[in-house]
Protein backbone atom coordinates (compact mmCIF):
# COMPACT_ATOMS: atom_id res chain seq x y z
CA UNK A 1 0.00 0.00 0.00
CA UNK A 2 0.97 3.64 -0.82
CA UNK A 3 -0.25 6.53 0.83
CA UNK A 4 0.54 10.02 1.68
CA UNK A 5 0.02 10.05 4.89
CA UNK A 6 2.30 8.36 7.51
CA UNK A 7 3.03 5.32 8.22
CA UNK A 8 3.36 3.94 11.85
CA UNK A 9 5.79 0.62 12.26
CA UNK A 10 4.48 -0.87 15.61
CA UNK A 11 7.68 -3.02 17.69
CA UNK A 12 7.45 -5.42 19.90
CA UNK A 13 9.95 -8.10 20.04
CA UNK A 14 11.16 -7.14 16.93
CA UNK A 15 14.40 -4.75 17.67
CA UNK A 16 16.25 -4.40 14.32
CA UNK A 17 16.00 -2.68 11.16
CA UNK A 18 17.20 -5.03 9.04
CA UNK A 19 14.77 -8.05 8.11
CA UNK A 20 12.01 -6.24 9.58
CA UNK A 21 9.28 -6.71 6.71
CA UNK A 22 6.79 -4.41 9.00
CA UNK A 23 9.53 -1.63 9.30
CA UNK A 24 9.87 -2.13 5.31
CA UNK A 25 6.51 -1.84 4.62
CA UNK A 26 5.66 1.56 6.46
CA UNK A 27 9.52 2.93 5.13
CA UNK A 28 8.03 1.74 1.29
CA UNK A 29 4.44 4.20 2.08
CA UNK A 30 7.05 7.23 2.80
CA UNK A 31 7.13 9.35 5.55
CA UNK A 32 7.37 6.56 9.01
CA UNK A 33 7.45 6.18 12.69
CA UNK A 34 8.05 3.88 14.97
CA UNK A 35 6.18 2.88 17.68
CA UNK A 36 6.94 0.89 20.99
CA UNK A 37 4.50 0.62 23.44
CA UNK A 38 5.69 -0.63 26.79
CA UNK A 39 2.26 -2.80 27.97
CA UNK A 40 2.44 -3.68 31.31
CA UNK A 41 -2.03 -2.92 31.63
CA UNK A 42 -3.23 -5.43 29.30
CA UNK A 43 -4.66 -8.84 30.68
CA UNK A 44 -2.61 -11.65 30.45
CA UNK A 45 0.38 -9.89 29.16
CA UNK A 46 3.30 -11.48 31.14
CA UNK A 47 5.12 -8.79 33.41
CA UNK A 48 8.72 -8.88 32.45
CA UNK A 49 11.31 -10.11 34.23
CA UNK A 50 14.30 -8.46 35.94
CA UNK A 51 17.15 -8.92 33.25
CA UNK A 52 14.85 -8.83 30.91
CA UNK A 53 13.90 -4.79 31.62
CA UNK A 54 17.52 -4.02 31.88
CA UNK A 55 17.64 -6.03 28.37
CA UNK A 56 15.00 -3.96 27.13
CA UNK A 57 16.18 -0.24 27.70
CA UNK A 58 19.89 -0.60 26.58
CA UNK A 59 17.97 -2.46 23.26
CA UNK A 60 15.73 0.70 22.25
CA UNK A 61 18.57 3.04 23.23
CA UNK A 62 20.40 1.10 20.41
CA UNK A 63 17.31 1.04 18.18
CA UNK A 64 17.20 4.65 18.30
CA UNK A 65 20.09 5.22 16.97
CA UNK A 66 19.47 2.46 13.52
CA UNK A 67 16.12 3.87 13.12
CA UNK A 68 17.77 7.59 13.49
CA UNK A 69 20.19 6.74 10.61
CA UNK A 70 17.19 6.14 8.24
CA UNK A 71 15.48 9.06 8.96
CA UNK A 72 12.62 7.31 11.33
CA UNK A 73 11.54 8.47 14.56
CA UNK A 74 11.01 6.23 17.58
CA UNK A 75 8.13 7.09 19.59
CA UNK A 76 7.66 5.69 23.51
CA UNK A 77 4.91 5.43 25.05
CA UNK A 78 3.42 2.94 28.04
CA UNK A 79 -0.09 1.91 28.05
CA UNK A 80 -2.72 -0.83 27.05
CA UNK A 81 -1.54 -1.62 23.69
CA UNK A 82 -5.34 -1.72 21.81
CA UNK A 83 -6.10 2.26 22.99
CA UNK A 84 -1.78 3.23 22.54
CA UNK A 85 -1.78 2.33 19.19
CA UNK A 86 -5.14 3.76 18.09
CA UNK A 87 -4.96 6.97 19.97
CA UNK A 88 -1.36 7.40 18.27
CA UNK A 89 -2.27 6.48 14.77
CA UNK A 90 -5.20 9.71 15.36
CA UNK A 91 -2.54 11.68 16.58
CA UNK A 92 -1.01 11.28 13.64
CA UNK A 93 -3.50 11.09 11.48
CA UNK A 94 -1.75 8.11 9.97
CA UNK A 95 -2.35 6.32 7.25
CA UNK A 96 -1.32 2.67 8.09
CA UNK A 97 0.39 0.48 10.92
CA UNK A 98 2.48 -2.52 10.37
CA UNK A 99 3.70 -4.76 12.61
CA UNK A 100 5.25 -8.34 13.03
CA UNK A 101 3.02 -11.15 14.09
CA UNK A 102 3.23 -12.31 18.14
CA UNK A 103 2.31 -15.78 19.04
CA UNK A 104 0.77 -16.01 22.14
CA UNK A 105 -2.84 -15.65 23.02
CA UNK A 106 -2.96 -12.73 24.40
CA UNK A 107 -0.79 -10.89 22.07
CA UNK A 108 -3.10 -12.38 19.72
CA UNK A 109 -5.86 -10.59 21.39
CA UNK A 110 -4.52 -7.60 21.38
CA UNK A 111 -3.84 -7.14 17.07
CA UNK A 112 -7.06 -8.62 16.36
CA UNK A 113 -8.58 -5.38 18.67
CA UNK A 114 -6.18 -3.03 16.46
CA UNK A 115 -7.33 -4.68 13.18
CA UNK A 116 -10.85 -4.30 13.95
CA UNK A 117 -10.25 -0.68 15.19
CA UNK A 118 -8.12 0.10 11.88
CA UNK A 119 -10.80 -1.11 9.72
CA UNK A 120 -13.62 0.67 11.48
CA UNK A 121 -11.14 3.48 11.32
CA UNK A 122 -10.74 3.43 8.04
CA UNK A 123 -6.97 2.61 8.40
CA UNK A 124 -4.83 -0.05 6.84
CA UNK A 125 -3.16 -2.58 9.04
CA UNK A 126 -1.30 -5.58 7.81
CA UNK A 127 1.15 -8.25 10.25
CA UNK A 128 3.63 -9.73 8.91
CA UNK A 129 5.72 -13.82 10.05
CA UNK A 130 9.30 -12.30 11.29
CA UNK A 131 10.03 -13.97 14.04
CA UNK A 132 9.05 -18.04 13.62
CA UNK A 133 10.34 -19.28 10.31
CA UNK A 134 6.82 -21.30 9.93
CA UNK A 135 3.40 -19.89 11.28
CA UNK A 136 2.15 -22.51 13.69
CA UNK A 137 -1.10 -22.89 12.35
CA UNK A 138 0.68 -23.88 8.93
CA UNK A 139 2.50 -26.62 10.24
CA UNK A 140 0.10 -29.51 11.13
CA UNK A 141 0.09 -33.30 10.87
CA UNK A 142 -1.30 -35.63 8.38
CA UNK A 143 -4.64 -35.16 10.37
CA UNK A 144 -4.54 -31.85 10.60
CA UNK A 145 -3.54 -31.30 14.07
CA UNK A 146 -0.72 -29.60 16.14
CA UNK A 147 2.80 -31.47 16.20
CA UNK A 148 3.20 -32.84 19.67
CA UNK A 149 6.27 -34.62 18.96
CA UNK A 150 9.95 -32.70 17.96
CA UNK A 151 11.07 -35.12 15.36
CA UNK A 152 8.36 -35.64 12.90
CA UNK A 153 7.75 -31.84 13.59
CA UNK A 154 11.22 -30.99 12.48
CA UNK A 155 10.56 -33.31 9.94
CA UNK A 156 8.00 -31.22 8.40
CA UNK A 157 9.44 -28.17 9.22
CA UNK A 158 12.69 -28.79 7.48
CA UNK A 159 10.82 -29.87 3.80
CA UNK A 160 9.48 -26.35 3.55
CA UNK A 161 11.14 -23.70 2.24
CA UNK A 162 12.66 -20.50 4.51
CA UNK A 163 12.59 -16.84 3.19
CA UNK A 164 15.46 -15.08 3.05
CA UNK A 165 16.36 -12.10 5.39
CA UNK A 166 15.38 -8.61 4.12
CA UNK A 167 17.93 -5.97 3.44
CA UNK A 168 17.12 -2.59 5.67
CA UNK A 169 15.34 0.16 4.16
CA UNK A 170 17.00 2.69 2.51
CA UNK A 171 17.37 6.19 4.08
CA UNK A 172 14.11 7.67 2.54
CA UNK A 173 11.14 10.18 3.41
CA UNK A 174 12.16 11.92 6.79
CA UNK A 175 8.72 12.31 9.18
CA UNK A 176 8.35 16.00 9.18
CA UNK A 177 5.30 16.62 11.65
CA UNK A 178 4.92 17.21 15.01
CA UNK A 179 5.26 13.51 16.80
CA UNK A 180 2.40 13.45 18.91
CA UNK A 181 4.09 13.51 23.33
CA UNK A 182 6.22 10.46 23.77
CA UNK A 183 7.73 9.12 27.21
CA UNK A 184 11.77 9.79 27.87
CA UNK A 185 13.18 5.73 28.29
CA UNK A 186 14.13 6.49 31.52
CA UNK A 187 11.06 7.33 33.09
CA UNK A 188 10.47 3.85 32.35
CA UNK A 189 12.74 2.79 35.42
CA UNK A 190 13.73 -0.32 33.48
CA UNK A 191 17.16 -0.31 35.09
CA UNK A 192 17.39 -1.73 38.49
CA UNK A 193 19.06 1.58 41.05
CA UNK A 194 18.94 0.29 44.91
CA UNK A 195 20.89 -2.25 44.70
CA UNK A 196 22.09 -1.89 40.84
CA UNK A 197 23.12 -5.61 40.31
CA UNK A 198 23.41 -5.24 36.47
CA UNK A 199 27.35 -4.51 36.34
CA UNK A 200 28.02 -8.20 35.68
CA UNK A 201 25.41 -8.00 32.72
CA UNK A 202 26.79 -4.76 31.41
CA UNK A 203 29.74 -6.30 31.49
CA UNK A 204 29.04 -9.94 29.13
CA UNK A 205 26.30 -7.48 26.51
CA UNK A 206 25.49 -4.45 24.53
CA UNK A 207 21.98 -5.35 23.27
CA UNK A 208 22.11 -4.29 20.01
CA UNK A 209 21.82 -5.53 16.14
CA UNK A 210 25.76 -4.76 16.43
CA UNK A 211 26.87 -7.10 18.76
CA UNK A 212 24.06 -9.73 17.55
CA UNK A 213 26.01 -9.58 14.16
CA UNK A 214 29.54 -9.43 15.51
CA UNK A 215 28.14 -12.96 17.76
CA UNK A 216 26.56 -14.54 14.76
CA UNK A 217 30.07 -14.31 12.35
CA UNK A 218 32.24 -15.10 15.53
CA UNK A 219 30.16 -18.38 15.67
CA UNK A 220 29.24 -19.72 12.14
CA UNK A 221 33.00 -19.11 11.24
CA UNK A 222 34.68 -19.89 14.46
CA UNK A 223 32.71 -22.49 16.12
CA UNK A 224 30.13 -24.31 14.10
CA UNK A 225 32.10 -26.73 13.02
CA UNK A 226 32.55 -28.00 16.45
CA UNK A 227 29.48 -27.16 17.69
CA UNK A 228 28.10 -30.89 17.47
CA UNK A 229 30.93 -32.13 19.75
CA UNK A 230 31.37 -28.99 21.85
CA UNK A 231 27.51 -27.58 22.74
CA UNK A 232 27.17 -29.49 25.73
CA UNK A 233 30.72 -28.10 27.08
CA UNK A 234 29.86 -25.33 29.32
CA UNK A 235 34.09 -24.99 30.11
CA UNK A 236 34.29 -24.48 26.04
CA UNK A 237 33.08 -21.51 23.80
CA UNK A 238 31.06 -23.98 22.21
CA UNK A 239 27.91 -21.81 22.72
CA UNK A 240 26.56 -19.49 19.76
CA UNK A 241 25.10 -17.07 22.49
CA UNK A 242 22.30 -16.10 20.07
CA UNK A 243 19.64 -16.46 22.54
CA UNK A 244 18.51 -13.04 24.03
CA UNK A 245 19.05 -11.66 20.28
CA UNK A 246 16.74 -13.71 19.49
CA UNK A 247 14.17 -13.39 21.93
CA UNK A 248 14.50 -9.42 21.42
CA UNK A 249 14.76 -9.94 17.90
CA UNK A 250 18.02 -7.92 17.18
CA UNK A 251 18.20 -10.84 14.90
CA UNK A 252 15.65 -12.44 13.18
CA UNK A 253 15.97 -16.92 12.91
CA UNK A 254 16.25 -16.21 8.98
CA UNK A 255 19.47 -14.35 9.66
CA UNK A 256 20.73 -16.90 11.64
CA UNK A 257 18.79 -19.44 9.66
CA UNK A 258 20.91 -18.74 6.55
CA UNK A 259 24.08 -17.57 8.19
CA UNK A 260 24.58 -21.67 8.98
CA UNK A 261 23.23 -23.27 5.85
CA UNK A 262 25.82 -21.09 3.60
CA UNK A 263 28.50 -23.51 6.12
CA UNK A 264 26.42 -26.73 5.54
CA UNK A 265 28.87 -28.59 3.26
CA UNK A 266 31.89 -27.37 5.17
CA UNK A 267 30.41 -28.08 8.56
CA UNK A 268 28.11 -30.59 8.27
CA UNK A 269 27.46 -32.15 11.49
CA UNK A 270 27.77 -29.08 13.41
CA UNK A 271 25.48 -27.49 10.97
CA UNK A 272 22.61 -29.85 11.25
CA UNK A 273 22.66 -29.93 15.44
CA UNK A 274 22.59 -26.54 15.32
CA UNK A 275 19.75 -25.96 13.06
CA UNK A 276 17.77 -28.78 15.03
CA UNK A 277 18.04 -26.31 18.37
CA UNK A 278 16.24 -23.25 16.00
CA UNK A 279 13.86 -26.60 15.28
CA UNK A 280 13.96 -26.88 18.82
CA UNK A 281 13.10 -22.93 19.43
CA UNK A 282 9.98 -23.18 16.86
CA UNK A 283 8.49 -26.20 18.52
CA UNK A 284 8.32 -24.20 21.68
CA UNK A 285 6.85 -21.80 20.06
CA UNK A 286 4.47 -23.58 18.11
CA UNK A 287 3.74 -25.44 21.73
CA UNK A 288 2.94 -21.98 23.06
CA UNK A 289 0.47 -20.78 19.99
CA UNK A 290 -1.77 -23.87 21.12
CA UNK A 291 -1.29 -23.59 24.96
CA UNK A 292 -1.16 -19.62 26.34
CA UNK A 293 -1.05 -21.25 29.89
CA UNK A 294 2.11 -22.98 29.32
CA UNK A 295 3.89 -21.55 32.28
CA UNK A 296 1.16 -22.44 34.68
CA UNK A 297 -0.91 -25.63 33.13
CA UNK A 298 1.09 -28.91 32.94
CA UNK A 299 0.56 -30.48 29.25
CA UNK A 300 0.06 -33.73 30.58
CA UNK A 301 -2.46 -33.72 33.22
CA UNK A 302 -1.41 -36.54 35.15
CA UNK A 303 1.26 -34.24 36.93
CA UNK A 304 -1.27 -32.36 38.42
CA UNK A 305 -1.61 -34.94 41.08
CA UNK A 306 2.39 -35.19 41.70
CA UNK A 307 3.48 -33.74 45.20
CA UNK A 308 5.77 -30.82 44.49
CA UNK A 309 6.82 -28.92 47.13
CA UNK A 310 5.96 -24.98 46.60
CA UNK A 311 8.01 -22.85 49.25
CA UNK A 312 7.16 -19.29 49.48
CA UNK A 313 9.70 -17.18 48.71
CA UNK A 314 12.19 -16.69 51.56
CA UNK A 315 10.39 -19.49 53.58
CA UNK A 316 12.34 -21.33 56.56
CA UNK A 317 10.60 -24.59 55.76
CA UNK A 318 12.94 -27.39 54.26
CA UNK A 319 11.79 -26.78 51.17
CA UNK A 320 12.16 -22.79 51.22
CA UNK A 321 16.01 -22.98 52.23
CA UNK A 322 16.45 -25.66 49.58
CA UNK A 323 14.67 -23.07 46.78
CA UNK A 324 17.07 -20.09 47.90
CA UNK A 325 20.63 -22.50 48.23
CA UNK A 326 19.40 -23.40 44.41
CA UNK A 327 18.85 -19.54 43.03
CA UNK A 328 22.02 -18.55 45.59
CA UNK A 329 24.32 -21.16 44.01
CA UNK A 330 25.01 -22.66 47.52
CA UNK A 331 23.46 -26.08 47.06
CA UNK A 332 27.10 -27.70 47.20
CA UNK A 333 26.77 -29.33 43.52
CA UNK A 334 29.09 -27.84 41.41
CA UNK A 335 28.30 -27.70 38.64
CA UNK A 336 24.52 -26.41 39.52
CA UNK A 337 26.00 -23.75 41.80
CA UNK A 338 28.46 -22.44 38.75
CA UNK A 339 25.43 -22.62 36.75
CA UNK A 340 23.02 -20.54 39.07
CA UNK A 341 25.85 -17.77 39.58
CA UNK A 342 26.44 -17.49 36.04
CA UNK A 343 23.09 -16.71 35.72
CA UNK A 344 23.16 -14.26 38.44
CA UNK A 345 25.97 -12.63 37.48
CA UNK A 346 25.80 -12.66 33.21
CA UNK A 347 22.05 -13.17 32.43
CA UNK A 348 22.68 -16.13 30.79
CA UNK A 349 23.63 -19.83 31.65
CA UNK A 350 24.79 -22.68 29.52
CA UNK A 351 22.30 -24.64 28.34
CA UNK A 352 23.61 -28.31 29.36
CA UNK A 353 23.84 -26.45 32.49
CA UNK A 354 19.85 -25.24 32.69
CA UNK A 355 18.94 -28.74 32.34
CA UNK A 356 20.90 -29.77 35.33
CA UNK A 357 20.36 -27.49 37.12
CA UNK A 358 16.16 -28.10 36.43
CA UNK A 359 16.65 -31.46 37.19
CA UNK A 360 18.00 -31.18 40.59
CA UNK A 361 15.43 -28.53 42.18
CA UNK A 362 12.34 -30.77 40.25
CA UNK A 363 13.36 -34.04 41.18
CA UNK A 364 15.74 -34.16 43.71
CA UNK A 365 14.41 -31.11 45.57
CA UNK A 366 10.95 -32.47 44.88
CA UNK A 367 10.34 -28.47 44.09
CA UNK A 368 7.44 -27.36 41.45
CA UNK A 369 8.57 -27.00 38.10
CA UNK A 370 6.93 -23.34 37.92
CA UNK A 371 8.69 -22.02 40.70
CA UNK A 372 12.14 -22.86 38.39
CA UNK A 373 10.74 -21.19 35.32
CA UNK A 374 9.52 -17.71 37.35
CA UNK A 375 13.41 -17.84 38.69
CA UNK A 376 14.74 -18.00 35.02
CA UNK A 377 11.68 -15.92 34.29
CA UNK A 378 13.85 -12.82 36.39
CA UNK A 379 16.90 -13.56 35.90
CA UNK A 380 17.22 -15.09 32.17
CA UNK A 381 17.77 -12.16 29.40
CA UNK A 382 16.90 -14.55 26.84
CA UNK A 383 13.78 -15.79 28.62
CA UNK A 384 10.70 -15.89 26.45
CA UNK A 385 7.26 -16.92 26.56
CA UNK A 386 7.64 -20.30 25.18
CA UNK A 387 11.00 -21.43 24.98
CA UNK A 388 11.08 -20.82 28.78
CA UNK A 389 8.07 -22.91 30.60
CA UNK A 390 8.26 -25.49 27.33
CA UNK A 391 12.14 -26.14 28.21
CA UNK A 392 11.07 -26.82 32.52
CA UNK A 393 8.09 -28.78 31.17
CA UNK A 394 10.72 -30.91 29.49
CA UNK A 395 12.56 -31.28 32.28
CA UNK A 396 9.78 -32.09 34.79
CA UNK A 397 8.42 -34.69 32.19
CA UNK A 398 5.39 -32.66 32.44
CA UNK A 399 5.54 -31.20 29.14
CA UNK A 400 5.11 -32.43 25.19
CA UNK A 401 7.63 -34.78 23.75
CA UNK A 402 9.43 -34.07 27.16
CA UNK A 403 11.86 -36.09 28.87
CA UNK A 404 10.56 -39.22 30.75
CA UNK A 405 10.77 -38.20 34.31
CA UNK A 406 12.62 -41.18 35.24
CA UNK A 407 15.22 -39.59 33.67
CA UNK A 408 16.81 -37.82 36.26
CA UNK A 409 20.19 -35.86 35.88
CA UNK A 410 22.82 -37.07 37.79
CA UNK A 411 24.73 -33.71 38.54
CA UNK A 412 28.27 -35.62 39.47
CA UNK A 413 28.32 -37.89 35.85
CA UNK A 414 27.00 -34.38 34.31
CA UNK A 415 30.08 -32.49 35.57
CA UNK A 416 32.65 -35.60 34.40
CA UNK A 417 31.10 -35.61 31.63
CA UNK A 418 30.69 -32.34 30.52
CA UNK A 419 33.24 -29.81 32.54
CA UNK A 420 35.74 -32.69 33.14
CA UNK A 421 38.97 -30.75 34.57
CA UNK A 422 36.28 -28.43 36.74
CA UNK A 423 37.31 -25.25 34.97
CA UNK A 424 33.61 -23.89 34.53
CA UNK A 425 32.90 -24.88 38.40
CA UNK A 426 35.97 -23.34 39.33
CA UNK A 427 35.23 -19.69 37.08
CA UNK A 428 32.18 -19.56 38.84
CA UNK A 429 32.53 -20.64 42.17
CA UNK A 430 36.05 -19.19 43.91
CA UNK A 431 35.60 -20.89 46.99
CA UNK A 432 34.82 -24.27 45.69
CA UNK A 433 38.24 -25.95 46.99
CA UNK A 434 37.79 -24.55 50.46
CA UNK A 435 35.82 -25.22 53.80
CA UNK A 436 33.55 -22.16 52.83
CA UNK A 437 32.01 -24.44 50.16
CA UNK A 438 28.84 -26.68 51.53
CA UNK A 439 28.38 -30.18 51.31
CA UNK A 440 25.17 -31.16 49.01
CA UNK A 441 21.88 -29.99 50.80
CA UNK A 442 20.44 -33.01 49.36
CA UNK A 443 20.98 -37.16 49.27
CA UNK A 444 21.78 -37.58 45.87
CA UNK A 445 21.03 -40.65 45.44
CA UNK A 446 17.93 -40.61 48.28
CA UNK A 447 16.12 -37.81 46.48
CA UNK A 448 16.24 -39.92 43.43
CA UNK A 449 14.40 -42.69 44.66
CA UNK A 450 12.16 -40.13 46.38
CA UNK A 451 11.32 -38.63 43.06
CA UNK A 452 10.78 -42.06 41.09
CA UNK A 453 8.41 -43.43 44.22
CA UNK A 454 6.49 -40.33 43.95
CA UNK A 455 6.12 -40.67 40.08
CA UNK A 456 4.73 -44.22 40.56
CA UNK A 457 1.99 -42.86 42.41
CA UNK A 458 0.61 -41.02 39.83
CA UNK A 459 1.39 -43.31 37.05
Amino acid sequence: MHTSKTSIAWFRDDLRVRDNPALRAATTDGAAVALFVLDEETPGIRQLGGAARWWLHHSLEALREELDAIGVPLLLRRGAAMSVVPEVARDLDAGAVYWNRRYGQPERNIDAAVKSWAADFGLHAESFQASLLHEPWKVRTSQAEQYKVYTPFWKAVSALDIRRPLDPPEPGLGFEGNLPKGERLEEWLLLPSVPDWSTGLAETWRPSTQQAQEFLDDFTHHHLGRYAEDRDRPDLPGSSRLSPFLRWGQLSPFQVWHAQSTLRRQHPEGSRAFASELGWREFCWHQYYHHADLATTNLRPQFNHFPWEQPRQGSNSPAGRLLTAWQRGRTGVPIVDAGQRQLWQTGWMHNRVRMVSASLLVKNFGIDWRLGEQWFWDTLVDADPASNPANWQWVAGSGADAAPFFRIFNPQTQSRKFDPHGRYARQWIPELDTPDYPDPVVDLKASRQEALDAYREIK
